[in-house]
């Protein structure tokens, strides 16, 4: 299956409900009214594109009508164009690597967005690339996730660095990245335990991991990736806030896409707080953690 394929298999549930939601209020309407235009905010606000956005594609769709009329370009083209406009020209994966130095990234988020499997998804990615990778286990709370990560190495034949359970995650950070420097690792892959966003001890925590990675080699992590879960809608920009403010984000990973009709969110969280959205996950395969394409988003999304 190719790409785009791929993000219009994942995206479907979010397209379908957008197109007929569309196509119900503008059909057979010759013009722009009130009433068309309050539908169309409850529909794209219904799939989580956010006020900012929403506010952005109904000026510009009343706009078009106001100097073209119903000849002009259409809902669907309008939206696509708005929603392109929001991301950078260029998609930015992982850092590249540097001679004899491993990129380290850290894996964060709340509980049960899909960490664990993101790290190994990354890990298949790069070696598909021809680098080579290593994961670490520091989520040493939730019961079977060292396990889970050993099984994910194991069938990817990455290896893995682990402690046991309720060992300090900050010990286990540090002996990962020992590990990487010594065998001349490209990408070494943290998986962090969930955490709220509300607790600030558990934030503290985090940022202790960060601080000892860095003392071993300095500019760890160099990537620090959010992990969200598409489902979870505009309570995911809230995470997105709140963990910016703890640790430096570099960008976003989107889990769960095929399985939601509100994927209007990653634009949302795109335009609030101008982290690039690294990868989307379309499935459960390996291959299905897709590096992010704002064209063909837009283009599964507002494809009529």
């Amino acid at each position: 299956m190719g790409l785009f394929q791929k993000f219009k298999e994942g995206l479907k549930r979010t397209q379908e409900k957008l197109t007929q939601e569309i196509k119900r209020i503008f059909t057979g309407s010759p013009k722009l009214t009130v009433e068309n235009i309050e539908d169309l905010e409850a529909a794209l606000l219904g799939g989580d594109f956010g006020v900012a956005l929403t506010n952005q594609i109904v000026a510009a769709v009343r706009k078009e009508y106001e100097t073209q009329g119903h000849s002009g370009a259409s809902v669907f083209e309008i939206a696509r164009r708005e929603l392109i406009s929001c991301f950078p020209e260029t998609s930015e994966g992982l850092r590249g690597t540097e001679q004899g130095v491993p990129v380290v990234v850290s894996l964060v988020g709340v509980n049960g967005v899909g960490k664990t499997t993101t790290a190994a998804k990354l890990a298949y990615r790069v070696g598909l690339e021809g680098h080579s990778a290593m994961m670490a286990a520091c989520d040493t709370f939730r019961a079977a996730a060292i396990e889970q990560l050993k099984l994910w190495g194991t069938r990817l034949n990455v290896p893995v660095i682990s402690g046991n359970y309720g060992a300090d995650p900050a010990s286990i950070a540090h002996d990962a990245v020992s590990s990487a420097l010594s065998n001349g690792t490209h990408y070494l892959f943290i998986d962090t335990a969930g955490r709220l966003h509300t607790k600030s001890n558990l934030m503290q925590e985090l940022q202790k991991v960060h601080r000892v990675m860095n003392k071993k080699m300095e500019g760890a992590p160099q990537e620090t990736l959010l992990v969200l879960d598409a489902s979870t809608g505009m309570n995911a920009l809230t995470q997105a806030r709140e963990f910016n403010k703890s640790v430096h984000l570099t960008g976003l990973v989107i889990t769960k896409l095929d399985g939601t009709s509100r994927g209007g969110m990653v634009t949302a969280i795109q335009k609030e707080l101008q982290l690039p959205v690294k990868f989307i996950g379309l499935g459960e395969q390996p291959d299905d953690l897709q590096p992010f394409d704002a064209k063909q988003y837009a283009e599964a999304i507002f494809g009529e």
